[in-house]
């Protein structure tokens, strides 16, 4: 899926994210702030990547602000900043791509 313009999802309250996309420059390029960046790091980004992945976004300037969100609160911002960011507003296929 393509991202056609800026699109944000999510808060800054604790146990959130904010989610930023905005069309890439022919890759994936992440840019995350975490407060549990020590601890999570790893699994964060890989939630991030596995979310785009299953989205089929290969092309996305993303800027996720974490405040300690479980990864389902992850995964659900991603979606919602991609879907946000393609005007998609009804039948919104959580948990899986749109095909």
């Amino acid at each position: 899926m393509e991202i056609l313009k800026p699109a944000v999802a999510g808060t800054l309250e604790s146990s959130d994210c904010m989610v930023t996309v905005e069309p890439g420059q022919g890759k994936v390029n992440l840019d995350l702030d975490s407060s549990v960046m020590r601890q999570f790091g790893p699994q964060i980004k890989k939630v991030i990547a596995e979310t785009l992945a299953r989205l089929d976004v290969t092309d996305v300037n993303i800027r996720v602000v974490d405040k300690g969100a479980l990864d389902c609160t992850i995964k659900a911002r991603v979606e919602a900043a991609v879907y946000r960011s393609n005007d998609i507003r009804k039948d919104i296929p959580w948990g899986g791509a749109i095909k």
